[in-house]
């Protein structure tokens, strides 16, 4: 058996890596960094927040299609470029997370990091799902 890819076209085209990753046996599903891109690849916004909410509604789609459910999320890591703009915008940063993964809250970890891939990017999430049988 082996490990299912899952790319949906509703996300930018995945190059070098998977959006999700169904790992074989079971159900466990790993999310690729997402950042807040549209599905043509391009930042919605410079903005730390509405970058925030994109990131979190690509990590949810790239979930749905393989299978999850945001109950699903059992970790999540949180890399941001500027951590005084993450506490600066810790109320509408709650509110894009819980419009996208409602009020669960799987263990997390936040990371100030000097640079992502994507210059202009601000935040990047990363995640693990266990999608029952």
């Amino acid at each position: 058996m082996t490990h299912e890819l899952v790319n949906p076209e509703t996300l930018s085209s995945a190059v070098g890596f998977s959006h999700a990753v169904v790992a074989a046996p079971g159900r466990v599903v790993f999310l690729a960094g997402q950042i807040g891109e549209g599905p043509d690849g391009v930042l919605v916004s410079d903005e730390f927040v509405a970058q925030f909410d994109a990131a979190s509604a690509n990590v949810t789609t790239a979930l749905e299609a393989a299978g999850g459910r945001p109950e699903h999320l059992v970790s999540m890591q949180i890399f941001v470029t500027d951590i005084a703009a993450y506490r600066a915008n810790l109320r509408p940063i709650g509110e894009a997370w819980r419009r996208h993964f409602g009020k669960h809250y799987p263990a997390m970890g936040l990371f100030e990091i000097s640079a992502l891939v994507e210059p202009e990017a601000k935040v990047e999430l990363m995640a693990v799902a266990v999608v029952p049988d």
